[in-house]
């Protein structure tokens, strides 16, 4: 498969590839909101899902109706209470009943312990972490931020995994060696600046084949991991340098400011999924709009299938 360089491209490959492989079924959380269902029934008549809807079942058929769709073409379980919503719905995943976890209108914390539960949750023994993917006008590929929404504080080992489950992602949608960014606030080891250490860490443990089937550099400040001319200009020579896919946040709190930059300040098409559990989650935002949660569902599909 061909390098996907946009978000509009991204839906059209899913649809190819359900057209070939088949639908994927999605499990949604308290899906009791016109708008995340007008988003699902979308992705449906794309050819691109089925849906187990779990929820308050009046409700969840009164927001069907509202969004234009038939109940007939959806599997509803009822269930009223918020916390078990998010463990029905994830033991449909765990079972294999359904591919991709979902979340509606739940508190993300309930989403989450479903997630992480024991006995039905979606474990898989190494780090979870959260993926923004951004479209940004002007760039012929898309960004990949991690981790802006997870895991607050990682220390290089979560980093490190952070980096495969993003790069893992990357790969589904045909990036086939991901470039990957280390970033700081400067481009050079400070041992007064622990993210600079990190970064050297983890490009030694790509190097010697601890991190694979991607090229990690760093550190880098912003401007020289996506521009090439910045990057020129201060004379750093790696493959990397202004051609980044893949860019690794040293915390959230940086992480999250920059994607929220880039949903603002840009010109951009965005969404985010939880990458490296047992199959793919979509964690979106109740504020979402139903295009942002049809992306978030066409890319759960290509890592799914990946």
């Amino acid at each position: 498969m061909e390098q996907i360089r946009s978000l509009s491209q991204m839906v059209e490959e899913a649809k190819k590839v359900c057209a070939a492989k088949g639908k994927k079924r999605l499990s949604v959380a308290m899906a009791e909101d016109a708008g995340l269902i007008k988003a699902i029934e979308d992705a449906r008549r794309d050819g691109l899902v089925e849906a187990t809807l779990v929820g308050d079942e009046a409700k969840v058929k009164a927001c069907i109706a509202e969004a234009g769709a038939n109940a007939a073409d959806y599997t509803v379980i009822d269930e009223k209470n918020e916390a078990k919503c998010g463990l029905v719905a994830v033991a449909e995943v765990s079972s294999k009943r359904a591919d991709i976890y979902m979340k509606g209108q739940l508190h993300t914390d309930n989403f989450l312990r479903g997630m992480l539960n024991k006995d039905v949750g979606l474990r898989s023994g190494k780090v979870i972490s959260h993926c923004y993917f951004h479209h940004v006008e002007g760039y012929d590929r898309i960004i990949f931020i991690a981790d802006a929404a997870f895991n607050p504080y990682p220390d290089l080992k979560q980093k490190a995994d952070i980096i495969r489950n993003t790069a893992g992602f990357a790969r589904a949608l045909g990036v086939a060696v991901p470039k990957v960014a280390c970033l700081a606030a400067v481009e050079v080891i400070n041992p007064d600046m622990p993210c600079t250490l990190d970064a050297a860490a983890l490009v030694q443990m790509n190097r010697r084949g601890q991190i694979k089937d991607c090229v990690v550099d760093g550190p880098f400040a912003l401007d020289n991991a996506v521009s090439e001319e910045s990057a020129k200009i201060k004379k750093i020579d790696s493959p990397v340098a202004g051609k980044a896919d893949i860019l690794l946040v040293p915390n959230i709190d940086a992480g999250n400011v920059l994607a929220k930059a880039v949903v603002y300040f840009s010109k951009n098409e965005t969404a985010g999924l939880i990458v490296g559990a047992a199959a793919p989650v979509i964690l979106t935002s109740r504020a979402d709009s139903p295009r942002a949660k049809m992306l978030s569902i066409a890319a759960a599909i290509m890592l799914s299938h990946a």
